[in-house]
Formats: C-alpha cells, sequence, structure tokens
C-alpha cells in the first residue's frame, strides 16, 4: 500500500537563495525513503514574509521541486499557526514538520519517519547534550531551564517539547490542529494536548554541521511567558 508522507516548512524572510538550498536538502531527504512504499511530498508555508518571496522565487521552487505546494498570507503570524495552515491543507498520511533550513542530520529525520511509520501517534525529536555545544548562551539556557520546567513543574513524559522535527499520524494531526498558540511553544501546547491521547515517542536527533540560530528577542520571550502562563493554568484546570 503507498502512503503519502508531506514535509512542512515554515518561510519567513528566508536568506539569498534559499530555494536551491531547500530543494538540496529536500531532495536528499526523498531519496532515503525510495525503497518505502511511501510518496514524498513538501508544502511550504509563507507566513508574511516581506523579502526573498516574489513570485520568481516560488517559481524557481517548482522548477527545482516539481509539485511542490505553496501557501502564502500576507501577515506574519508565527511559526505555529504557519505550521497549522500546512497540515490543514494536506491530505498526507503521515506529516513531518521542520524548519526551512533543515537543521537536523538526514538519519535523524529518517529516524523520525521510521519511528512514526512502525509506532504511529507522534514521533518526537528529542535532543542531546551535543545540542547545547551548537547554540548561543541565551538559548542553551532558555532549552535547559525549559526542560527543567516540563520535568518538575509539567511532569511531562518528555522534557525536549521545543525540538523543531516532529512527525505525526492522523490522530496526532487531529491534535495538532487543535492548538492555537501561534508561536513558538505551540509544540509544548501539542504535546501536553497529546499526553495520554496518542503514543508520543521520543526520537535521538542531531543537528546537521554549520546551523546558524537567530537571536530570541525580549518582545517573543515575553509573549512565549504568557503562553506558558496559559498552559500552566490550563494544566491545573484540567
Amino acid at each position: 500500500m503507498l502512503h503519502t508522507l508531506h514535509v512542512i516548512i515554515p518561510c519567513y524572510n528566508p536568506p539569498t537563495g534559499w530555494e536551491s538550498a531547500l530543494a538540496e536538502r529536500f531532495d536528499q531527504f526523498r531519496t532515503l525513503l525510495v525503497s518505502d512504499s511511501v510518496k514524498v511530498g513538501l508544502i511550504v508555508v509563507n507566513d508574511g514574509s516581506s523579502v526573498n518571496t516574489e513570485s520568481s522565487n516560488f517559481q524557481k521552487l517548482e522548477a527545482l521541486i516539481p509539485g511542490v505546494q505553496v501557501i502564502s498570507y500576507p501577515t506574519n503570524m508565527g511559526k505555529g499557526y504557519a505550521l497549522r495552515q500546512g497540515v490543514a491543507q494536506s491530505d498526507a498520511d503521515f506529516w513531518i514538520v521542520t524548519d526551512m533550513d533543515f537543521p537536523y542530520t538526514k538519519s535523524s529525520m529518517l529516524r523520525i519517519w521510521e519511528t512514526l511509520k512502525a509506532k504511529g501517534g507522534i514521533a518526537a525529536g528529542n535532543r542531546d547534550t551535543t545540542y547545547y555545544e551548537q547554540v548561543p548562551l541565551t538559548r542553551r539556557l532558555l532549552s535547559k531551564a525549559l526542560r527543567w520546567l516540563l520535568r518538575n513543574l509539567l511532569r511531562q513524559p518528555i522534557d525536549d517539547s521545543q525540538c523543531g522535527l516532529k512527525g505525526f499520524d492522523e490522530k496526532g494531526k487531529a491534535i495538532f490542529l487543535k492548538t492555537g498558540i501561534n508561536r513558538f511553544l505551540f509544540d509544548l501546547e501539542f504535546l501536553m494536548m497529546a499526553h495520554s491521547k496518542v503514543i508520543i515517542t521520543p526520537v535521538p536527533v542531531e543537528l546537521r554541521e554549520g546551523i546558524i540560530f537567530s537571536k530570541v528577542g525580549w518582545k517573543i520571550l515575553a509573549t512565549e511567558m504568557r503562553n506558558f502562563i496559559g498552559l500552566l493554568i490550563k494544566k491545573h484546570e484540567a
């Protein structure tokens, strides 16, 4: 039986030349699945970008990846919102969500797919300690603090909610589309909502070499703190 897998990518103000880089990394991943009974497609969600997202950019992408689906809207809404739009407009059997630069190794993405195919539910990327050697100090501290809170305050079975590589099946999709946080903590909201409803399997993943992380602004941190408090309240009320 032939299954379909869609990789959903949020796109916001990508760098010059992003089309070729994305096509190359997507093709590398798709090649790994050639022997599987799965048709792999790509959906790119243009989240209100203002640069490098003219019609010519997407025409180039479509020439490099025939069949790619592009979703665009004028106002930047955030990664969570963008991924929900992509998943909602996909008719696949399985989904993998990740970032524009495919920051995790090909073998990491393959492990996500193989786990998803074998167990269903949600395959959630779980970063090891080497991850912290590759990220700026602020991100390192924030990530470690959140993982501590997940273990000790929220009592979640998976403490790495913010890994930007996840896969899920139709049951996972139904929960994913019910999330409401538009920016970064949608990942945590998704796993909290899915806990005890579907199988969630942690999958070891590694960053590929050369990844450069953007800075996290204080405005974003303030918004995410409010979202985190909201999740705490919901858990207490549940």
